[in-house]
């Protein structure tokens, strides 16, 4: 029973011998498929040796272990390493967020006092209660955008009401009385 078994598993692992008939391809495309190809650079002597020493000294050697740097100080400095620019797969918002602080927001309204008044008439100079967020720069371009004016300078301060008030010097081609008749302070 046994030797049956074995004979069956022997039988299993042979493969069968694939039978070629020697004269099944013609000898004018076997030709042709020979010219077709390119011709492959053959390894000469010198290159094999060559390959063959190095790889004899490598074996006898061996491979020399990476050199690592021997560390004085506990400390660990990491290394800095590349940053790539972000490339979201979509926006984190939907729509970009509305400029709250325009023009319209900045300038809250002309003050309208009697030392207002005086350095309307005597110094050139527009006063406006404005946003205390506001800057210099975008007061003076708001002043520029709402009433076609070139401010000269600005200068701001907070009172003790944290309330920002904004005095806005007129360059000489313009008027402050002409800009408060058309703003209707006057």
């Amino acid at each position: 029973m046994p030797a049956k078994k074995e004979s069956k598993v022997v039988a299993a692992t042979k493969k069968p011998e694939a039978t070629k008939p020697a004269a099944a391809k013609p000898a004018a495309k076997s030709v042709a498929k020979k010219a077709a190809k390119p011709a492959v650079k053959k390894a000469t002597k010198k290159t094999v040796v060559g390959k063959a020493l190095k790889a004899k000294k490598t074996i006898e050697k061996g491979k020399t272990p990476k050199n690592y740097r021997v560390r004085t100080n506990v400390h660990f400095r990491r290394p800095r390493t590349r940053i790539h620019a972000r490339n979201p797969k979509y926006p984190r918002q939907s729509i970009p967020r509305r400029n709250k602080l325009d023009e319209y927001a900045i300038l809250k309204h002309p003050l309208t006092t009697e030392s207002t008044m005086k350095k309307i008439e005597d110094h050139n100079t527009l006063v406006f209660v404005v946003d205390i967020k506001a800057t210099k720069k975008t007061i003076a371009d708001s002043v520029r955008k709402l009433y076609d004016v070139r401010p000269f300078e600005v200068r701001t301060v907070i009172t003790p009401k944290a309330v920002k008030k904004a005095f806005v010097k007129l360059r000489e081609g313009n008027d402050a009385l002409d800009v408060a008749h058309a703003i209707g302070i006057i």
